[in-house]
């Protein structure tokens, strides 16, 4: 108890229990919800397409995170002669189950038979990585009568007759869960599995990046505002010499020089990403730093870092939160827009920008272009809802009517 302070003794001795429970006292009260945030959130609330969009976005965001689980090629749990494996976490060799391969191909005939032979297979609900090829899907003929190549299209939208299949390919046709149920792109991989792993790909980088950017921004934003004069004028002058810098031509020499990848990208969106920011949260120190609170604060002796951490950041953030929203879809939209014109992520990566693009290279398969289409479009709607939900929720004339 010598270690608690005078309001935490005194909560202390008044609990009749001890004071193991009253320790939890005053972090219970930080983290109360103080009586603005919680008009702010009923006025969110009140907002119903965003407050149900946020719901939605949040569904579709943890679903796509267990992307292995609903699509992959690889059984989630094998029984094999009494042990029980699970593939979806480790690459078990084909001579586990008396093959020679050094890794297993569980989509094997040969395999599936040892394997059932001998114990059972729990698979996800779509028998497809993003990267897997179909190879065994029948090929439909077309008008003259030639059997028709990849993309192949939904088994539910196409009545041609099958070209000439084996009674083997026939019946893993006709199974319900070997189904590509969005049909195939042009080289044979299942669309409903490119568009969950593309999904999760392109809200985790617009996530990391606006992050990463607002952290920037909001740190140079405040660092202009609070000081002002010569730091203000020499950041100033700084950035509108890095805004006129074409990001387009940057990511075009980039991307020669060094291999395309998920970080390399995000890196070199995040030198231009964070300029959006800089000048909100600088008018906002620039507004608050001669109120009477601050002059107060430092009268007090406190210190620059703390005066702009507790004191100014707090009322700069109100106005920051309302742009995030759409921070995070203009990140999604720049990482679709680069993929589409082959400068994002590498070749064979879950990409919707790869899947639209599939869809301008193949007019006669509209299902690509819709499936892209409509897959970003859901998404970027979800967020710009939830936007105009958050700047009624921090609109001051809502919060302290």
């Amino acid at each position: 108890m010598d270690a608690l302070n005078e309001e935490e003794r005194d909560v202390a001795a008044a609990t009749p229990t001890g004071g193991s429970f009253a320790l939890f006292a005053p972090i219970s009260r930080r983290l109360k919800p103080t009586p603005v945030n919680i008009r702010r959130w009923q006025n969110f609330k009140a907002n119903k397409r965003g407050y149900w969009s946020l719901w939605l976005f949040l569904v579709l965001f943890f679903i796509s995170l267990f992307a292995e689980f609903i699509a992959n090629d690889r059984p989630i749990l094998v029984s094999y002669k009494g042990e029980l494996l699970a593939p979806i976490f480790i690459d078990y060799p084909e001579e586990k189950f008396g093959g020679f391969l050094a890794i297993t191909d569980y989509r094997d005939p040969v395999i599936i038979e040892e394997i059932e032979a001998h114990g059972w297979m729990l698979w996800p609900p779509i028998r497809y990585s993003y990267n897997t090829i179909n190879r065994d899907y029948p090929r439909r003929q077309g008008p003259d009568g030639l059997c028709l190549g990849y993309p192949a299209p939904p088994p539910w939208a196409s009545r041609a007759p099958l070209c000439e299949t084996t009674p083997e390919q026939l019946a893993r046709f006709n199974n319900i869960w070997n189904t590509n149920w969005l049909g195939l792109d042009n080289q044979g991989r299942d669309v409903l599995a490119r568009v969950i792993y593309g999904f999760r790909v392109s809200v985790l980088f617009g996530l990391i990046l606006t992050i990463l950017s607002s952290a920037i921004g909001v740190g140079a934003g405040a660092a202009q505002g609070y000081f002002g004069g010569r730091v203000d004028l020499i950041f100033q002058r700084m950035l509108e010499i890095w805004s006129s810098i074409p990001s387009l031509f940057v990511l075009l020499i980039i991307s020669s020089v060094l291999v395309p990848g998920f970080w390399t990208l995000l890196g070199t969106l995040l030198l231009f990403q964070w300029v959006s920011l800089v000048g909100v949260v600088r008018a906002e120190f620039l507004r608050a730093r001669n109120y009477e609170y601050i002059t107060a604060a430092r009268a007090l002796g406190l210190s620059n870092v703390s005066i702009m951490w507790k004191h100014m950041l707090p009322n700069a953030m109100v106005a920051t939160l309302t742009f995030l929203p759409f921070q995070l879809s203009g990140s999604i939209s720049a990482l679709t827009a680069l993929d589409f014109l082959g400068l994002g992520l590498p070749p064979g990566s879950a990409s919707l920008g790869e899947l639209l693009l599939q869809g301008k290279k193949h007019l006669e398969a509209p299902w690509l272009g819709l499936t892209g289409f409509f897959a970003l479009a859901i998404m970027l709607s979800l967020l710009i809802f939830i936007g105009e939900a958050v700047r009624d929720a921090l609109d001051p004339r809502k919060t302290f009517r």
